[in-house]
């Protein structure tokens, strides 16, 4: 081994110095030069890591054809990645290889404004007036006992649909003797839910209502 290689054996190689070395020794699949990692401009380039941002301040020539497009992008690109290796440090995890970026430079504008506090309904008002607290959600489970398994509230198969399916109900024997009729109890059911929503949706369209005129 030559005093050069174990130099280099002994000495910590950079992060841009491995890249550089790695480009220069793996040769091109189609046997031409490749391209220089070191990318040397006029006009220095100036950075914002943050943003991964890379500002060329260097004129483009008259006329480019696509190859010198193509050359200008890949050296902005190489010089970004080396700005990166050289000054950003290099944090190795079981989970993989991060690359600490810094802090932004340049303020970006918001796409969308800055939303607005939304107004309490009158539940949220009298409830802050009376000190009553949200009681905390359970989550769209409860137990069935006739079952023995834990169902969805509401939705597919929810506990507020108890009885509409059932393949055998019994007969509301009082209601046969007072009208003549047994009745269809699944559809009554059925019906007394929907009419449950409804109500429902129209005392949100009340409340938003009267929410919109206290804001007007």
């Amino acid at each position: 081994m030559s005093d050069t290689e174990m130099a280099d054996a002994v000495q910590p190689i950079s992060p841009s110095e491995q890249l550089r070395k790695e480009s220069a020794e793996q040769p091109t699949t189609n046997g031409t030069s490749r391209p220089p990692v070191t990318v040397t401009k006029p006009i220095p380039y100036t950075f914002d890591l943050g943003h991964l941002l890379l500002h060329d301040a260097n004129p483009i020539p008259a006329d480019p054809t696509t190859e010198t497009l193509l050359a200008e992008g890949r050296d902005c690109a190489q010089a970004l990645i080396n700005q990166l290796l050289t000054t950003c440090p290099v944090t190795s995890t079981p989970e993989g290889v991060y690359l600490g970026l810094p802090d932004p430079q340049m303020p970006l504008p918001r796409e969308k404004a800055i939303p607005k506090e939304k107004e309490p309904t009158r539940w949220e008002k009298f409830a802050t007036k009376r000190g009553i607290k949200a009681k905390k959600r359970d989550g769209n489970k409860v137990y069935d006992e006739a079952t023995g398994e834990w169902v969805a509230k509401w939705g597919y198969k929810g506990k507020n649909k108890a009885g509409e399916n059932d393949w055998l109900v019994e007969v509301d024997a009082d209601k046969e003797k007072r009208t003549g009729e047994a009745g269809d109890v699944r559809k009554e059911k059925r019906a007394e839910r929907v009419e449950r929503l409804k109500r429902q949706e129209r005392r949100e369209r009340t409340n938003d209502k009267r929410a919109f005129k206290t804001a007007g």
